[in-house]
């Protein structure tokens, strides 16, 4: 075997050998390494019989490396992340590429450029989507940071990435410094608000018309051959479908209802308060996870605290359809605070995102790859400069067809008394949107009462700022 390798992978859990796979079955070498000797010995094994080695320390895993060398860096986000940056570094020679393939939060990411700009050293930030399918067979790529790394890795990135029904790759450069990692958070944000949304038309369905697993699979696989075509309905299909070996009864009956999270919808969300975009289905999302964690509680408040009484609803076939278009048009909700989300922080960050781009790395290979995806690229495509998704025929024309089933939906949650808090937060924040009148002057009232924060005024230009003496 070879002494010089294309690419580096250090990191060998399951993402950091798929990738290694892929990137060694589209024709470059690979060479990997993890501190771990277990992880080596199981990276060795899958490896063996192909352009693949496994070193067994740093030092000769740096050596195998043709220069500059490429290493993909597929650890767990923050600290460790560092320390692999500070046990190489000292190594690296000048125009070395360090890719960091985790879910980083951002400004992290722009840290570790600046450091590693300053010692001559590239490097690249990037989101992967698509789980551990996705990274053996084709993810959504979204690298950023220094300009220059982009044309070391481009041809690999982009071959392994997934590929569009028209064979784009759903990989491109998104921006300097830490751009990649961001788009991936809003990525991941956008997927939070998925995930809840869809939890909760399975759960109208169960709770307000009684239909079993079965049947709902066979809902959710005919919704995902529509608008709603995308990964997660079609996933649900399958998951809905599943017995437990154990006892025979649907696999989704025998998981308790409690969600974890690794980090990336709450940064969404705090992102989304410090620079001021309503971004409220996602943090909703957010809280919905954090709610179903308090099980014991719930439980015990279950047995004092009442709703209102239900019973099944009428036409099932009617509710059912309800309950789609409540999903599709809260889905656009979502999608478009996440673009807007992404919008405010390029303006910012100056990180010149292409909102058509992003759109395409979305459209295969990622989790929340969706049909509607087209729409939105060829929207910005259209206007690059586009306020909100909101404002395009496609989302607009959408939710004026499908409001009042939307409406109905979120009314029928509340007169049964079950939380769907993403339905509900995605209807607030498209009444919000269109509102040319809001009750928040009474706020900015009580702020100037109690304060004196001032307010403007509606028969004054704005940016002119008044105070009264309220008593």
């Amino acid at each position: 075997m070879s002494s010089q390798y294309n690419f580096g992978v250090i990191g060998l859990g399951v993402m950091g050998q798929n990738l290694a796979l892929n990137i060694e079955r589209n024709g470059f070498s690979v060479v990997g390494f993890d501190l771990d000797k277990a992880m080596q010995a199981k990276a060795t094994a899958k490896f063996s019989g192909k352009k693949m080695e496994v070193a067994a320390e740093l030092q000769d895993f740096l050596a195998k490396l043709e220069s500059p060398r490429r290493i993909l860096v597929m650890v767990p986000a923050g600290e460790p992340v560092d320390a692999v940056i500070h046990d190489l570094k000292p190594h690296l020679d000048k125009g070395d590429l360090l890719i960091d393939g985790g879910n980083s939060y951002f400004p992290d990411t722009e840290r570790r450029f600046e450091e590693l700009h300053k010692a001559g050293i590239l490097f690249i930030g990037t989101g992967v989507s698509g789980g551990e399918e996705g990274a053996l067979w084709g993810p959504s790529i979204m690298p950023g940071g220094d300009p220059e790394a982009w044309p070391l890795v481009k041809p690999i990135l982009q071959t392994i990435a997934a590929k569009t029904p028209d064979n784009e790759p759903c990989c491109d450069w998104v921006g300097k410094g830490g751009a990649g990692h961001f788009v991936k958070m809003v990525h991941n944000g956008i997927e939070y608000g998925d995930m809840q949304m869809i939890s909760e038309a399975y759960f109208l369905m169960e709770q307000l018309l009684g239909l079993s697993p079965e049947e709902m699979a066979d809902v959710f696989e005919e919704w995902n051959k529509g608008e709603l075509h995308s990964y997660l309905i079609e996933i649900t299909a399958d998951i809905l479908r599943k017995k437990d070996d154990e006892t025979g009864k649907p696999m989704i009956h025998m998981i308790l209802d409690t969600v974890g999270q690794k980090g990336t919808g709450k940064w969404t969300s705090q992102v989304a308060l410090d620079l001021g975009v309503p971004a409220q289905t996602i943090a909703k999302a957010v809280f919905a996870r954090v709610a179903s964690s308090f099980k014991e509680e719930r439980m015990a408040a279950s047995a004092v605290l009442e709703g209102p009484k239900y019973s099944m609803y009428g036409n099932k076939e009617e509710v059912i359809e309800k309950i789609r278009q409540a999903l599709f048009v809260s889905k656009l909700c979502s999608y478009a605070q996440g673009f807007q989300l992404m919008k405010r922080a390029n303006e910012i960050h100056k990180w010149d995102l292409n909102f058509a781009n992003i759109a395409q790395l979305w459209r295969a290979g990622c989790i929340i790859r969706a049909q509607f995806l087209t729409d939105i690229k060829d929207a910005y495509v259209e206007n690059p400069n586009l306020t909100n998704l909101l404002l395009t025929p496609y989302f607009r024309d959408a939710i004026h067809k499908y409001q009042t089933g939307w409406r109905s939906v979120v009314a029928m949650g509340v007169e049964s008394g079950l939380p769907i808090p993403g339905f509900s937060s995605a209807l607030s924040y498209y009444d919000s949107y269109r509102a040319a009148l809001l009750p928040t002057r009474l706020v900015q009232a009580q702020r100037d009462y109690f304060g004196a924060h001032t307010f403007e005024r509606v028969d004054k230009p704005r940016g002119q700022f008044f105070h009264v003496e309220w008593k």
